[in-house]
């Protein structure tokens, strides 16, 4: 039986076509406002999966356009009604459902506190996206398992459009226009890699720069379908503590960069080989093998990410049925949580 999850990934390159296509007006008219506006600062406002979205546009925002960019706590808002003081600020929403009263509740703040307010969005009814200053509808339709896949895929995807649009970023721009043929599929993972990761019980996922938001996103998504516990870590900071837990056959899920971290990711790779771990890579534009799961080629190194992380969905969905687990219904989660 096919699940929602494996449907909804195999989605992803419809969704990312729709997301870019219906999008281009709103795309160009937010860098419009945002060049306009000449902020100091930019924060975003997420929970789970969304966060992952806005964890990377985070790197692309402050890479691309040279823009310190944070994560504000929603519960500063919902639970503290701390007045946030954002006059030349830019708050960055993003959310499946809009419909969480925490990330509700921190959009009207820094609205109130003099940000420009942006939400990224899948349901365009949803208060998060009435109350946005401007919106951007994610596009992905409805998504049934609990596990996110398309909506954090057209979340990252018109994540990197805004910036690729507010830098005047041409490459970028041109590399997302290839991106929904790169996803139109993906293929099931090699025996070798599903069985390592589905014998584990344990894991540290890795990434670096705009990669780090891929490693967290599969790290969460290992806790939630296969309910493996995994910890996402950048290589630059794992080897200050964490490391010392590794031991023969410990399990190393990595996302390598395709940009200037690439040599040092690749030297604690080499470090966590040699003290016995299991290091499995998921690299943009390279072959499966026993030891690493092959994503398409994105076209760009900021947007590997996308294109990694599409492939990894169809891993953790693999692995949690060779568990016996359904991903589409973990035994203590919802669809739509509603912290406060």
């Amino acid at each position: 039986m096919t699940t929602f999850m494996a449907r909804e990934i195999a989605e992803c390159g419809a969704v990312v076509e729709r997301c870019l296509t219906e999008n281009k007006a709103a795309f160009a008219a937010a860098a419009a406002e945002l060049r306009a506006r000449d902020p100091a600062v930019v924060v975003t406002n997420a929970r789970g999966s969304s966060d992952h979205c806005a964890l990377y546009l985070k790197y692309l925002i402050e890479i691309m356009v040279g823009l310190p960019c944070a994560s504000i706590g929603p519960s500063i808002a919902s639970l503290y009604r701390a007045q946030l003081r954002l006059e030349r600020g830019v708050a960055i929403s993003l959310s499946q459902s809009g419909r969480s009263p925490d990330i509700v509740a921190a959009q009207r703040a820094a609205r109130e506190g003099g940000a420009l307010t942006l939400a990224l969005v899948n349901d365009e009814s949803s208060p998060l996206a009435g109350e946005a200053a401007r919106l951007i509808g994610l596009r992905a339709g409805e998504e049934r398992s609990v596990a996110a896949t398309k909506s954090m895929i057209a979340g990252m995807t018109a994540g990197a459009a805004v910036a690729a649009a507010w830098a005047r970023d041409d490459a970028v721009a041109e590399a997302l226009r290839r991106l929904p043929d790169a996803l139109a599929a993906a293929a099931a993972p090699p025996e070798p890699v599903l069985a390592s990761v589905a014998d584990s019980k344990s894991a540290f996922v890795l990434g670096r720069g705009s990669t780090f938001a891929a490693a967290a996103e599969a790290a969460l998504k290992l806790k939630e379908t296969c309910a493996i516990h995994a910890e996402a870590f950048s290589a630059a900071e794992v080897l200050h503590g964490p490391a010392e837990i590794i031991r023969p056959g410990f399990l190393v899920l990595a996302f390598p960069p395709r940009d200037e971290a690439a040599e040092g990711f690749g030297a604690t790779l080499a470090k966590f080989s040699a003290l016995g771990a299991r290091v499995i890579t998921i690299e943009s534009g390279a072959a499966d093998a026993a030891d690493r799961l092959g994503a398409a080629d994105a076209g760009h190194p900021l947007l590997a990410p996308i294109a990694m992380i599409h492939r990894f969905y169809a891993l953790a969905e693999a692995v949690a049925r060779r568990l016996g687990r359904d991903p589409d219904r973990p035994q203590n989660l919802r669809k739509v949580t509603e912290t406060r």
